[in-house]
């Protein structure tokens, strides 16, 4: 079966050289940008995160691999502040 061409920011990004950091901590930096996709929001995009978290865990309490995907959702953003465009 043919394979799919790499995406040019593998090479950037595959391997995870660019920083280390925790979850806790890629989700306290989406703090620091305005999402393009809704700039008026009051809140942090961090609490976006929980609430879709919150969110899925009400509507499905026996998936808690999906309340994780949940919370995580949104942290490729973070790469708008290491250059990439939203």
């Amino acid at each position: 079966a043919p394979t799919a061409p790499e995406h040019p920011q593998s090479a950037e990004y595959g391997s995870c050289s660019q920083r280390r950091m925790s979850m806790m901590e890629a989700l306290e930096l989406l703090d620091q940008l305005v999402d393009e996709s809704d700039p008026d929001v009051d809140f942090p995009n961090s609490f976006h995160a929980y609430q879709t978290a919150e969110g899925i865990r009400r509507a499905h309490p026996d998936k808690d691999w999906f309340h994780l995907v949940g919370l995580l959702h949104d942290l490729g953003k973070v790469l708008v502040l290491f250059g990439e465009p939203q």
